[in-house]
């Protein structure tokens, strides 16, 4: 079952085009951001993309707004690895993994509802692999 577009499809372009630059200046300071830092599958060129993100025990959650058909994920999946850069820290992240899960249980209480008012069901877990790397 493919699960409904989010509400904020219609968004997307202007949000790489203008939001994320300035939004990467400050995301990995943030309670809920982080900046997710992954390798194209193709270009093998380093790419640096704010992300909502919530620790969930030995794991990290990725709200995936946009749904799961964004480059971001398809490059993650491709390599099975990314890093993420919170709160001054680096986490090595490994074993991507798509959740579809429209209660939003992973994501904390007062997340879950604006989650749901943007239609949001789709979610990116990774293992934690190693933190503070350098």
């Amino acid at each position: 079952m493919t699960p409904p577009p989010t509400r904020m499809q219609f968004m997307r372009p202007f949000t790489t085009r203008f939001v994320n630059p300035v939004t990467r200046r400050f995301a990995r300071w943030l309670p809920g951001l982080g900046i997710i830092r992954y390798r194209g599958r193709r270009s093998g060129n380093v790419y640096r993309t704010p992300m909502n993100v919530f620790r969930r025990g030995d794991t990290y959650v990725f709200a995936l707004t946009y749904g799961p058909d964004v480059q971001w994920v398809k490059n993650v999946l491709a390599t099975g690895r990314a890093e993420l850069e919170i709160r001054r820290h680096r986490v090595r992240l490994a074993d991507p993994e798509v959740i579809h899960d429209p209660a939003r249980r992973l994501m904390p209480l007062p997340v879950r509802f604006f989650l749901g008012v943007m239609r949001v069901s789709m979610f990116l877990r990774m293992r934690i692999v190693t933190d503070d790397v350098t």
